[in-house]
């Protein structure tokens, strides 16, 4: 069976028209990554993520600190000398200052915050790309739901047409007398129920319409036509198996394990001390001094000797969720590879669904067209009728779900092998 094959079938269906101002797939898509509110708050991720990354950057420059200040003193600072009170400082004064340091070595922890946080930055952008193909299969599983929708409910129509035709004509062979008060009344009883599976037909296009309004940011109450034209040309391949590898959100998971290694290397190096140079100036208002403004400048070493062992479970906690994201890896790599298989099962299933639905259907017609001669010749029953008309509306429903599923199944597939853009 030929995939082209199959796929031209959609457009030999004759339960709808596309008007040239018909909305198609592409445009609804274009709508979702304009103005999907999920893909519009997680844009805000990367930007906050990059945000990060100046931050971490902070710590290959110097800081610069300044301070001014006015105290007050009950009483001016003063020595004893030789029995004599001298004053070495006026009761009221101004004060400030001046200074910058610069971190010279701290064993690798400045550079591993800035690979953290720039294996984040990038993971948040694959994330954003992986975020945006599910909008895309959930924005092309509820395009295609609508027009299943609107085919079922169309057949659901033909059905109550039928079955109001057979009302009649068993209405008119029991004033004849050719038949029993029983038909007229299952005709009756198989028309009000076709009418009940008309009404929860038209109830799911409604349904499928404010989910594909939510999905592309457009008015919940707008409506209009959908163009049933297929977004994949027909002898386009699916993706190839090793394409799996390549998806967005396994991209996204693997820069989260480097951004954990890096974290754990960060927390490393707070076990070893850092080496900084400092430069200052400090201005005290005094004039029983001679020099007012004191420069300095220093090379120093910082260590912290015992913290609680608050830097031991800070390295411990680092190691622990490295290991987690490594093993959540590993998992989304299976997810992804039982997803992708599943996918294209399922396609294969739904082609063969396709053309076994449509051969079905070219048999319950003429299986209706008998019994209704039959019946109408007072040889069959109006059991019989119905139940072939039944028969027909099974098999229609099982061709327009087999139809939509093989699209579903081709969308999934792409997906799988991160290939689901429309750009």
């Amino acid at each position: 069976m030929k995939i082209c094959r199959i796929l031209s079938l959609l457009f030999l269906v004759g339960w709808w028209s596309s008007p040239a101002s018909a909305l198609t797939l592409i445009e609804c898509l274009k709508l979702a990554q304009q103005n999907n509110p999920t893909l519009q708050a997680a844009a805000l991720d990367s930007d906050i993520a990059a945000e990060s990354v100046t931050r971490e950057r902070g710590g290959y420059l110097p800081q610069v600190d300044g301070r001014a200040a006015y105290t007050w003193q009950k009483d001016p600072q003063a020595f004893m000398i030789a029995g004599r009170i001298e004053q070495t400082q006026e009761p009221d004064f101004a004060s400030a200052g001046l200074s910058v340091e610069q971190t010279l070595y701290d064993f690798g922890r400045t550079s591993s915050k800035v690979g953290e946080a720039r294996a984040l930055e990038k993971s948040a952008e694959a994330r954003f790309r992986g975020l945006k193909q599910d909008v895309f299969l959930r924005t092309t599983a509820v395009y295609y739901s609508i027009l299943q929708a609107q085919a079922l409910r169309e057949t659901a129509e033909q059905e109550v047409k039928q079955f109001a035709d057979h009302q009649r004509v068993a209405d008119s062979l029991f004033r004849q007398g050719k038949v029993t008060r029983n038909d007229v009344l299952q005709a009756q009883v198989q028309l009000a129920t076709s009418r009940q599976l008309l009404l929860a037909r038209k109830n799911q296009v409604e349904n499928a319409w404010l989910q594909l309004n939510y999905l592309t940011g457009r008015p919940a109450e707008a409506r209009g036509e959908l163009e049933a034209k297929l977004p994949f040309s027909p002898d386009e391949p699916l993706p190839p198996a090793d394409a799996v590898e390549n998806r967005p959100d396994l991209e996204a998971q693997r820069l989260v394990v480097t951004a954990g290694r890096e974290a754990v290397r960060a927390d490393r190096g707070e076990f070893w001390p850092t080496f900084f140079a400092r430069g200052a100036a400090d201005y005290v208002e005094n004039e029983f001094v001679v020099e007012q403004t004191i420069y300095s400048a220093m090379v120093g070493m910082r260590i912290n000797f015992f913290d609680g062992f608050s830097r031991v479970a800070d390295y411990q906690e680092s190691a622990l969720r490295l290991e987690r994201e490594r093993r959540r890896l590993k998992d989304m790599q299976g997810q992804a590879r039982l997803e992708y298989r599943t996918a294209l099962n399922d396609v294969e299933v739904a082609a063969a669904r396709v053309t076994v639905a449509e051969e079905a259907i070219r048999q319950a017609e003429e299986n209706l067209r008998i019994n209704r001669n039959r019946y109408g010749e007072q040889v069959g029953t109006a059991t019989d009728v119905i139940d072939a008309q039944t028969l027909l509306t099974r098999t229609r429903t099982d061709h327009t779900q087999a139809l939509f599923d093989f699209q579903l199944a081709v969308a999934r597939a792409k997906r799988a092998g991160g290939e689901l853009e429309f750009e």
